[in-house]
């Protein structure tokens, strides 16, 4: 095992980490498979290309220093949190039905509006959206812009 992940240089923070060794634990434990919490960071950081938990811990910290001085809102991309933002340029709120966290350090989210969306301009049409797949950086914000460089979702 090499001491970095290899795949993209991205480690989520520490919160991050320690929530996917609980998810971990709590789902083997669901199909009869007991491992202790110490086993289940040292699968993460194997997840994650490191050689074990310490070593992935020091590089969370690091990548944490280094982002410092940009926002990340990562910590609320849990399933069940509810979240407000802009779609597509309309205001909305929601609920975060699921996420995937991508190798890049871009997570894939999937809201449930409260309200459905027009993401159409034209007053003669509609086309009301109550529910998206979208993609969104540690930031909140997708990189993916409409015509005019706003970005298709914006969390807040």
């Amino acid at each position: 095992m090499s001491t970095s992940n290899t795949s993209s240089g991205y480690v989520p923070d520490g919160t991050i980490l320690k929530q996917q060794a609980k998810r971990l634990r709590a789902h083997l434990a669901g199909s009869g498979q007991t491992i202790s919490h110490a086993t289940a960071l040292e699968t993460v950081a194997h997840q994650y290309g490191f050689k074990d938990w310490n070593t992935l811990n020091a590089a969370s910290l690091a990548h944490s220093e280094a982002r410092s001085g940009q926002p990340d809102m990562s910590n609320h991309f849990q399933v069940g949190n509810w979240v407000k933002g802009a779609f597509m340029g309309k205001p909305f709120t929601g609920e975060i039905l699921g996420v995937q966290l991508h190798v890049s350090g871009s997570y894939g989210l999937t809201i449930r509006f409260d309200e459905p969306v027009d993401v159409v301009e034209f007053e003669s049409f509609s086309s009301m959206r109550s529910r998206v797949n979208v993609q969104v950086g540690p930031d909140g914000v997708s990189p993916k812009k409409r015509s005019d460089g706003t970005p298709h979702l914006v969390l807040h």
